[in-house]
């Protein structure tokens, strides 16, 4: 009895997580030094598109702990491929009451924001994501990881 529960087990797990995962195409995380970001320093993610005709959405994660010292974040992102496109995105990390929004666990919260909806790139190939904080302070502290997600439009 206990060799099918465990059997079942697994395959509920799988079914769980794939379905979870169903619409992610390319997913990467980089580390930020020693928890602390200069304004300076650029994290490039390199991604494959390889379908022009699917919409797709895609996510930038801030991962941070609570030594992150203010409620929101901006950053300035440079997509390049066919066409360079440059933006300048806003977000809060923390609700007005100072409590970290997102998933958090063990000290360590994972706050994804939609960056661009049902994009359609023009060509297939590489694509390369540049991302710089956009704060005031030369430094921001409590920065564990940034990370993207591709994902095809409409699928979670």
């Amino acid at each position: 009895m206990t060799g099918i529960r465990t059997i079942v087990l697994t395959i509920a797990v799988s079914c769980l997580l794939t379905a979870c995962d169903r619409g992610l195409v390319w997913s990467e995380y980089q580390p930020v030094k020693n928890m602390a970001w200069h304004q300076d320093s650029a994290i490039v993610f390199s991604f494959p598109v390889r379908d022009i005709q699917t919409g797709y959405d895609l996510l930038v994660h801030i991962r941070h702990t609570e030594r992150y010292p203010f409620q929101n974040m901006w950053l300035f992102t440079e997509t390049q491929g066919p066409i360079v496109h440059s933006d300048t995105i806003e977000f809060y990390l923390a609700d007005e009451r100072g409590r970290w929004l997102g998933n958090g666990r063990n000290g360590l919260y994972d706050m994804p924001v939609l960056y661009e909806e049902n994009i359609h790139f023009p060509d297939t190939g590489t694509y390369t994501l540049s991302i710089r904080h956009g704060m005031r302070s030369e430094w921001l502290n409590g920065v564990s990881d940034v990370g993207i997600d591709l994902m095809r439009h409409g699928e979670e």
